[in-house]
């Protein structure tokens, strides 16, 4: 597709997410950004597609799934992912793996070594499932026959041979270190080499290592595309110490006045191990 399209598309993943973050109902979100979209683009077709899909099934992605001529498999995927039902993915977290996407796809230095990590980290990270994570990576048309071929490479041997290799393999690097080891300066590998000298460079310093550190030098020493992180778990209280004592002062305030509105107020539980400033009834006599 042409580069406005996955710049509107970036901007309609940033705008879903955001708005739902405001608690917008997802109808009235879809209703309201189909408006400032482009009309020069295809996504507010897309769009009216997906809201009458909402109305029926209640899902986005199954809308997505049937617009296969426009959203890319892996977009799909993502979004069928973040809802169902047994999967652990944010919804709010998938939109933002889909925005940074999209915004990497309009980047003009886009290369599909690039786009690969990217969208393998996003399966690895989150625990996606390699099997229908790779299938719709292989479906993608950003790839050719080689780079296909290779997905199903990766597929049957993932979990026996190491990640880090089985980019290595495929680069650059791997063929010059095959040179230099032969002395055969002409030695021509009898697969595609997919992956540039500094990738395999990378990948090489990283055999045996948990693979995101590999993605991580990546994005460093090459600028590939960093994969959203959901956000920590608060640690600190949401209130300075002080002021969340006024907050229960006032909660037990509101309380006591519920209870004696109710005529429930019991007085005797604050007098519990004191002498009842009303003396006993013996003191009375």
């Amino acid at each position: 597709m042409d580069r406005e399209e996955f710049i509107e598309q970036a901007y309609f993943f940033r705008v879903f997410r955001e708005r739902l973050e405001d608690s917008t109902p997802a109808q009235e979100i879809l209703a309201g950004v189909r408006d400032e979209i482009l009309t020069t683009t295809k996504l507010p077709l897309a769009i009216d597609f997906l809201v009458g899909e909402l109305h029926v099934h209640g899902k986005i992605g199954h809308g997505m799934g049937r617009l296969k001529h426009y959203f890319m498999p892996f977009q799909t995927f993502i979004m069928q992912k973040a809802e169902d039902e047994d999967a652990r993915l944010d919804f709010r977290l998938a939109l933002k793996m889909l925005e940074r996407e999209a915004e990497f796809r309009a980047d003009g230095n886009m290369t599909p070594q690039a786009l690969f990590i990217y969208q393998f980290e996003c399966i690895a990270r989150n625990r996606l499932g390699y099997t229908e994570g790779l299938d719709a990576i292989t479906a993608d048309p950003t790839y050719d026959e080689y780079w296909q071929k290779w997905f199903k490479h990766v597929h049957l041997n993932l979990g026996s041979v190491d990640f880090a290799d089985l980019v290595y393999m495929r680069s650059e690097q791997h063929l010059e270190d095959v040179r230099h080891r032969t002395r055969d300066a002409d030695y021509q590998a009898s697969y595609a080499i997919l992956f540039d000298r500094q990738t395999g460079r990378i990948a090489k310093a990283n055999q045996g290592k948990d693979p995101l550190y590999m993605f991580a030098a990546l994005q460093r020493q090459l600028g590939f595309p960093a994969v959203p992180r959901p956000a920590p778990p608060r640690t600190k209280p949401l209130f300075e110490p002080h002021i969340d004592q006024r907050f229960h002062r006032l909660e037990n305030r509101l309380t006591l006045l519920e209870q004696e509105t109710k005529g429930e107020l019991d007085l005797s539980k604050f007098y519990e191990g004191k002498k009842s400033p009303f003396g006993s009834d013996s003191d009375k006599s």
